[in-house]
């Protein structure tokens, strides 16, 4: 198929996708992610490839969306209107590219055409394209040897796609333990945002090491700083499996390059759910144009000179 190429590299995202109550909660992250699909739209995106925390595969292997009408996997804690109308639009045509360029990379990767959505991908998708329609996109797995390498590879095996029109992000979570949680304000009243008490140390911790590797490296650096943060000594305290973490893996992998020395990455909003779930969001590299933005008018003056 023919690609549009964009001369300056897009940039990637790795965004906490939180518990399935984000997907209906209006949350700063949920607005965050509304901004970013806007900017992806300006900014003349064709496509997305997406890796999530839920679906895993095998030994060595991995699959891609190959499903050109996929179902949505059951939501708890959200009514199935909610997201049954959202047009997750897979783009089936582009499966073969990122298998392509997996396979060249020596993975052991092909098309699944059985694939199902999960929640950790459409929350980030319906919230991106309020419209009700997604940018064409596809899903990469991770693997479930949670090998950093490995992801890290991915992500670098992929990371042309950035000059092609093509968004890179990864759902996972930067603190994500759910045997950690504190469950009983979500359990009886279905609130998973109530405070009850602060968060633990642990929680507070991790997710500065965390947005520390992410806005204080580039390029190769980055790849290095998020490997060795499977070692930092509170890394199981904030990861109780290691399955959300592998798609952070998988970004720097893309963002990490030696081109991408030098480059600045973000760390943008964030909110607190089940006590300890810090539900983080962070952008590696800029868009290649300044995104328009509303000015702020100071005074009724202000309006009649832009008139």
């Amino acid at each position: 198929m023919a690609i549009q190429a964009n001369e300056k590299p897009l940039p990637c995202f790795f965004f906490s996708h939180g518990s399935t109550a984000m997907l209906v909660r209006r949350t700063g992250p949920a607005a965050y992610w509304e901004q970013v699909g806007r900017q992806a739209l300006e900014q003349g995106v064709e496509r997305i490839v997406i890796m999530g925390a839920h679906w895993e595969t095998l030994n060595d292997t991995i699959r891609i969306s190959g499903n050109p009408k996929p179902e949505k996997q059951p939501v708890a804690w959200a009514h199935p209107r909610e997201y049954l109308d959202f047009d997750l639009n897979p783009d089936v045509e582009f499966a073969p590219v990122v298998e392509g360029l997996l396979q060249k990379a020596g993975f052991d990767a092909t098309i699944d055409p059985k694939f199902e959505q999960i929640h950790d991908t459409f929350i980030i998708l319906k919230w991106m394209f309020p419209g009700g329609k997604s940018l064409p996109h596809v899903v990469v797995s991770h693997n479930a040897r949670c090998d950093p390498h490995f992801h890290l590879r991915m992500g670098a095996a992929l990371r042309p796609l950035r000059y092609q029109k093509c968004l890179i992000l990864g759902s996972g979570g930067a603190v994500h333990n759910l045997y950690r949680n504190a469950w009983p304000q979500a359990v009886l009243y279905r609130d998973s945002m109530a405070l009850t008490r602060p968060p633990e140390q642990w929680a507070i911790d991790f997710g500065e090491a965390f947005s520390d590797v992410v806005t204080k490296n580039s390029g190769p650096s980055l790849r290095k700083g998020m490997s060795r943060l499977m070692s930092h000594p509170q890394y199981r305290d904030a990861q109780g499996t290691d399955d959300h973490f592998m798609s952070a893996l998988f970004i720097a992998g893309a963002a990490g390059a030696l081109e991408d020395r030098g480059t600045k990455n973000y760390a943008g909003s964030e909110c607190w759910e089940l006590i300890n779930m810090r539900n983080s969001q962070f952008q590696f590299g800029d868009w290649p144009h300044e995104p328009r933005v509303t000015p702020v008018l100071k005074s009724m003056k202000d309006v009649e000179t832009t008139r």
